[in-house]
């Protein structure tokens, strides 16, 4: 079987949870006997070299590729990696407004038209989570027969984590632990700074700084707090980013949602205990083993970390997620969806 992946054209600047996603799932898949190329836009593109082409990321960065690539008539796969804090009434009707100013105005496009346009032309949809599977099919009107619930995952390596690297390099342990980035305010970096401050536990924020307002205000508001380190981005496949994970006590990720959170999963794997945003399916994810925050509340933040801090590490968490959400097993699933696509070819 010969797929392409491809996805926005960031996607390896941002250093994020889709670059880790693609990487990890082509490793994986390779593995299995799945040829993988990655989508080079400066070569030819051949439509009878691939059985179909996986596209992770629906929105306007992979809009024209999913388009033409559906006009060759190559099946197409899509990770849409999505979420909306709004109802499924709320969607419907955006799609009906979306379907009145196309035929009223050209070239006015709306995020939710794109996405479902893309997904209407793959042949499998494939959300990271039952919730998002909902919003797709009751909000965007997705056909349920093109879903395949494929969870995001994580790998191996993190469950056997050494905490000593970084506690011999920063001199910290057992502290309040947070990994993303550092600018987007989905990510709510900027409360959690607010929260740390009231909080007499040290805690570290690992992630890629962004050069924007809410970038500095993060950089200037954290300088408050003598107890707060700040590091800039630490590469996914750094022995440092996994011993930060295994040094820390609590890993908390207050974004406005995730899906899950691939950073909470190898926290998670290397025995961190987990506070989370209630928002993206997180808890379908952690079950009842993470304390679930509510992000728009400084309060819920705080008394979540709380909550997490008195608690003592469990080993259930670790075993659950080695169980269930390891890359090799989203592999699997990931290739069921393809055989079933070209199975119904």
């Amino acid at each position: 079987m010969n797929v392409c992946f491809i996805s926005y054209q960031s996607v390896m600047l941002l250093k994020g949870g889709p670059r880790t996603q693609i990487l990890q799932t082509k490793r994986e898949l390779e593995k299995l006997g799945v040829n993988i190329s990655l989508y080079n836009p400066w070569a030819e593109f051949h439509k009878t070299s691939f059985d179909l082409v996986h596209i992770f990321g629906a929105n306007i960065g992979t809009y024209h590729f999913a388009r033409e690539i559906h006009k060759l008539g190559v099946p197409i796969v899509v990770t849409p990696i999505f979420f909306s804090l709004h109802s499924k009434t709320f969607l419907r009707t955006a799609m009906v407004f979306d379907g009145l100013l196309h035929k009223s105005f050209y070239g006015i496009w709306t995020d939710y038209g794109l996405l479902a346009e893309i997904c209407s032309w793959a042949k499998a949809v494939l959300p990271n989570t039952n919730k998002e599977g909902l919003l797709l099919e009751k909000g965007l009107n997705i056909q349920k027969e093109k879903l395949f619930v494929v969870p995001n995952g994580v790998e191996e390596r993190f469950c056997n984590a050494n905490k000593s690297p970084f506690i011999n390099k920063y001199g910290i342990e057992d502290f309040i632990l947070n990994v993303g980035h550092i600018g987007p305010e989905r990510k709510n970096v900027l409360r959690l700074i607010h929260v740390l401050q009231d909080l007499n536990t040290p805690a570290v924020i690992i992630g890629r700084i962004e050069d924007n307002e809410y970038g500095r205000k993060c950089l200037a508001e954290a300088k408050k707090n003598p107890r707060l380190l700040i590091l800039d981005s630490i590469p996914n496949n750094s022995e440092l980013l996994a011993s930060a994970y295994a040094a820390c006590d609590v890993f908390v990720l207050p974004s406005l949602f995730e899906t899950p959170g691939i950073a909470a999963l190898e926290a998670a794997l290397a025995g961190a205990k987990i506070a989370i945003t209630k928002y993206g399916g997180t808890d379908e994810y952690f079950g009842s083993y993470a304390e679930y925050i509510e992000p728009s509340s400084a309060k819920s933040i705080r008394q979540g970390i709380i909550n997490v801090l008195e608690k003592d590490k469990q080993h259930e968490l670790q075993e659950r997620i080695r169980k269930n959400f390891l890359w090799e097993q989203v592999a699997q699933q990931t290739l069921l969806a393809y055989k079933s696509v070209l199975t119904n070819k």
